[in-house]
C-alpha cells in the first residue's frame, strides 16, 4: 500500500455531484434548499437511499441503538480497527444541498473509487452518517456522534424531548431506525470528515481547501421570560412588566457580549417566542434560544457568566423573572496535529492551496476526537453562505475535497 498514496488515483466528481443532487431531491423545498429534520419521515427517506448505495457497494451496514449508521468496506485484515469518515444527512428546516451530505457522500464516492481501481486496504474503510447532528429537532447537537462516543448514555438520548412534542426513542422507533449494535461504537483507528466550510473565508482567500484545525466550544440556552400579560393601551409604560421588551434587551445583551469580548467570540440569539403573541397585548412571556462560542474556553465562560450578569440586570429592571436552561455545552476542541499535517501534506501534493483554519460550526468530527486522532477538511463555500437554501459549492471545490479525503484515508489505513 505505501507506494499507491500520490498515484493518479481520483474520484469521479460528477458521479458524486449526481449522488448529492439525488440526496437533495428528498425534503426539498422552495428556492431550491432542503428540509430534513432528523427523525422525521423525510430523514427517513433520507436514509434509506444513502443505504441503498451502501448495500449496491457491497459494504456492511450496521444502525446502532441511537440511529447511527456506518457501512464499512474492504480491509484485507479485518481485525483491525477501520479507518472512518463521515458526517451527517439530516438538515435545519431552511437547508441547502451540501452541509453533512458532502461528507457522506463523498465517503462512498472514496469506497467506490477504491473499489473500481481492485485496490484493497489494509484497514477496513468505514463510512458513517450520524443522528441528529443539527440539533434542528433534537438538542443538543452532535447528538449521535456524542453517543456514538460514550459522551452521552444512550438511555438518556432516546428520552430527549423534540421541539414537536415528540420523543426521540419514539421517533427512531417510528422510521424504523432503532437499530441492534450498541453504544458507544467500535473506536476507529482514525476519524477524517469533509465538509463545506459554512464561511466566507476559502472563497474570499482564493484557498481551495481548509485544513481544520479545531472546533469552537459551543454553549447553548433555552431563557424563559415570565412577565405579566396586560393591556396594551391602558398599562402605564413605568407599571409594566414586559417580556417582550426583556427579551429584546437580551438579545441586544448578547450581541454586545460578543462584541466587548472580541477575538472568536460570536453570540446569537436565533429564536424568540412571545406569548400571546398579539399586537394589543403586552408580553407576558417570552422563550428564546441565546448561541455562544469561542475557541478559547476561559473566554467562553467569560461570556456565559456575563449573560448571567445581564439576565440578572433585565430582571430587576423590568420586574420580570428569567430562567435559564443549558441545553449544549462543549468545550473548544483540538484536533490531532499528524492527522492534520498529512491532510495538508496530501493536499499540497495534490496541487491544492492549502490554509489551516478553525472551525466556527460544530461538527461530528469534535465528537469522535474524544476517542480517536480526528481531523476535518474544508471546501469553499460560495458567498459563504449555510442553512440557507442558497448554500452552494462548486462542483470543482467538492472534487478537490473528495480527492484529497482519498488520498488521506489511504495514508491512514495503510499498515
Amino acid at each position: 500500500m505505501a507506494g499507491i498514496e500520490f498515484t493518479d488515483l481520483r474520484v469521479n466528481g460528477s458521479r458524486l455531484l449526481q449522488r448529492i443532487l439525488a440526496l437533495a431531491d428528498i425534503g426539498a423545498i422552495d428556492g431550491g434548499g432542503v428540509c430534513r429534520l432528523a427523525l422525521t419521515d423525510e430523514d427517513r427517506l433520507g436514509r434509506d437511499l444513502v443505504v441503498s448505495w451502501m448495500t449496491d457497494l457491497g459494504m456492511d451496514i450496521r444502525i446502532d441503538a441511537i440511529g447511527n449508521v456506518v457501512g464499512t468496506w474492504g480491509g484485507t485484515d479485518p481485525s483491525l480497527s477501520p479507518v472512518m469518515c463521515g458526517s451527517h444527512i439530516d438538515t435545519v428546516r431552511t437547508g441547502g444541498k451540501y452541509d453533512g451530505n458532502y461528507g457522506v457522500l463523498a465517503g462512498l464516492e472514496v469506497v467506490e473509487t477504491l473499489a473500481e481501481a481492485g485496490i484493497e486496504t489494509d484497514r477496513p474503510i468505514a463510512v458513517g452518517f450520524f443522528t441528529d447532528e443539527e440539533g434542528a429537532r433534537f438538542h443538543p447537537d452532535m447528538l449521535g456522534s456524542l453517543v456514538y462516543a460514550g459522551g452521552m448514555a444512550i438511555e438518556v438520548a432516546l428520552d430527549l424531548p423534540g421541539i414537536d412534542g415528540t420523543r426521540l426513542g419514539e421517533e427512531l422507533d417510528r422510521i424504523g431506525y432503532a437499530g441492534p449494535h450498541p453504544c458507544p461504537g467500535v473506536v476507529p483507528h482514525a476519524f477524517v470528515e469533509v465538509h463545506v466550510e459554512q464561511g466566507p473565508v476559502l472563497e474570499a482567500k482564493g484557498i481551495s481547501i481548509g485544513v481544520v484545525t479545531g472546533v469552537q466550544g459551543i454553549h447553548w440556552e433555552e431563557i424563559t421570560i415570565t412577565g405579566q400579560s396586560n393591556h396594551a393601551g391602558t398599562t402605564p409604560m413605568a407599571m409594566r412588566h414586559d417580556a417582550g421588551n426583556a427579551a429584546a434587551r437580551l438579545a441586544v445583551a448578547v450581541r454586545d457580549i460578543a462584541i466587548t469580548i472580541g477575538g472568536t467570540q460570536v453570540g446569537t440569539v436565533g429564536a424568540i417566542d412571545l406569548q400571546p403573541n398579539l399586537v394589543n397585548v403586552v408580553a407576558g412571556r417570552a422563550v428564546l434560544s441565546v448561541d455562544l462560542r469561542n475557541t478559547d474556553s476561559a473566554e467562553l465562560k467569560r461570556a456565559i457568566d456575563a449573560l448571567g450578569a445581564a439576565c440578572g440586570e433585565i430582571a430587576d429592571t423590568e420586574g420580570v423573572a428569567i430562567e435559564r436552561r443549558t441545553t449544549a455545552d462543549f468545550d473548544p476542541v483540538d484536533f490531532d496535529p499528524e492527522v492534520i499535517a498529512l491532510i495538508e501534506q496530501t493536499a499540497d501534493r495534490l496541487g491544492c492551496s492549502v490554509q489551516q483554519m478553525a472551525s466556527g460550526a460544530g461538527h461530528d468530527a469534535q465528537m469522535l476526537a474524544r476517542v480517536c486522532p480526528a481531523a476535518m477538511i474544508f471546501v469553499p463555500s460560495v458567498k459563504g453562505l449555510s442553512h440557507n437554501v442558497n448554500e452552494y459549492t462548486r462542483p470543482a471545490d467538492l472534487e478537490a475535497g473528495a480527492n484529497v479525503l482519498l488520498h488521506t484515508l489511504l495514508k491512514l489505513q495503510a499498515v
